[in-house]
């Protein structure tokens, strides 16, 4: 059964509180957190200050993925405060197995992110550094996209090198994930979830939490 991360990016920032505890009672796993600049994509997000309030308020894995260029630059910040994994995008930056050494260096687990349109060769050399890898399903910047089903073979291929150099990293996908498209992906070798605005832009989101897992048993 696969891992839930629900994004706050599609969550009621008023109520920010209330649906972080109702996902977690819900049997999440993981929040997802996205970082974003107006420079790696166009949208602009929020900062360490909104992880640090919610590092105290729960439990779960607090998945921070930074779509932001030079990422090395926001490691400190977010490690201190209290991020559990950091994820940084190899477009982003020129020197992706530095970032992860300081990542790994503040104790923190390492991730390293690829866009649609970036091959899996261009993170093989990382990979052994790394507790996650995400596979971005839509290109990034804007929620409520649709599942770009060509990225599966991406899945299977990380998959297969996870087999056969004995790495334990898990595989992430984010972007147009429901309780459809997560199917090929988990077969493929997903284990862990991102979803957006189906968890939270529905009525009952622990509903939506429980819809992915049970299509991946």
């Amino acid at each position: 059964m696969i891992k839930v991360a629900p994004s706050i990016l599609a969550a009621d920032y008023l109520n920010l509180q209330r649906d972080i505890e109702t996902v977690e009672k819900g049997g999440a796993e993981y929040l997802h957190i996205d970082i974003m600049d107006g420079a790696f994509v166009p949208a602009i997000s929020y900062g360490p200050g909104w992880v640090k309030q919610i590092r105290p308020i729960s439990k779960m894995v607090l998945d921070v993925h930074l779509m932001v260029q030079n990422p090395e630059r926001y490691v400190d910040e977010f490690a201190d405060a209290g991020a559990d994994i950091i994820g940084v995008q190899v477009e982003a930056t020129q020197h992706i197995h530095r970032v992860l050494q300081m990542i790994n260096n503040k104790g923190v687990g390492a991730e390293v992110v690829i866009n649609p349109g970036t091959p899996v060769s261009a993170i093989e050399p990382v990979l052994h550094m790394v507790k996650q890898v995400l596979v971005m399903t839509v290109n990034p910047g804007f929620g409520g996209q649709k599942f770009l089903p060509e990225t599966v073979d991406k899945i299977a291929e990380l998959d297969a090198i996870k087999k056969a150099k004995g790495y334990d990293f898990d595989i992430e996908i984010d972007g147009g994930v429901n309780n459809e498209t997560v199917v090929e992906a988990a077969k493929a070798g997903a284990t862990v979830a991102v979803a957006g605005s189906y968890v939270f832009g529905a009525d009952d989101p622990v509903a939506k939490v429980n819809a992915i897992k049970e299509a991946t048993k």
